[in-house]
């Protein structure tokens, strides 16, 4: 597992697509210091922070918020969580390819799939370089394909903020949200 510090500021990808979510639990998975917590938490939405990290989740308890010591990583680790639970999964800076399916079983199938990590290529900007913490191209199109989602938006490319690096962001959905709410121009700027 790689993570990132926990100085960063909530990514633009995420920020994008939280209007998306307008009722039911939010799940941010290895949630570090919860930036992305303490976004949907301001929403008014209640927010499982999930982290094997204790003194992470020791300062996001509060109004919104539950937090769960969890190490899905570990060899004996189960997938706490009940298909069709979560009206959003958040993941950023994080990938643990066997957790993909338990992922989109757990969105509601209204729900909404918001991923962000790190790509094949970003070891030319430094860590993570191990293969196995970058995604192939295509990658999280194929969570999306095989976890039966819609593909609301997809990047896979280079950014400079907050640092340099090589990224996939997906934005997915259940089979029963409707694209129609799927609004992508709601943060493009008006000339």
């Amino acid at each position: 597992m790689m993570k990132l510090p926990d100085s960063l500021p909530v990514s633009p990808w995420v920020a994008r697509f939280a209007p998306l979510v307008r009722e039911g639990e939010v799940l941010d998975l290895a949630c570090g210091a919860g930036r992305h917590t303490r976004l949907f938490a301001a929403r008014g939405l209640p927010v499982l922070a999930l982290d094997r990290n204790g003194e992470h989740l020791a300062s996001l308890a509060g109004p919104n918020v539950t937090t769960l010591l969890h190490d899905l990583e570990l060899e004996d680790a189960v997938w706490p969580f009940a298909a069709g639970r979560f009206a959003a999964i958040v993941v950023t800076n994080y990938l643990h390819r066997p957790l993909f399916a338990d992922l989109a079983r757990s969105l509601r199938p209204d729900g909404i799939l918001i991923y962000e990590t790190f790509a094949q290529g970003n070891q030319v900007f430094g860590k993570p370089s191990n293969p196995d913490f970058l995604l192939a191209p295509g990658e999280l199109l194929a969570l999306a394909a095989n976890g039966g989602l819609q593909v609301l938006a997809y990047e896979d490319g280079h950014v400079e903020r907050p640092h340099p690096a090589q990224v996939q962001r997906l934005c997915a959905a259940g089979p029963a949200f409707a694209k129609t709410e799927a609004r992508l121009d709601h943060n493009v700027a008006v000339k």
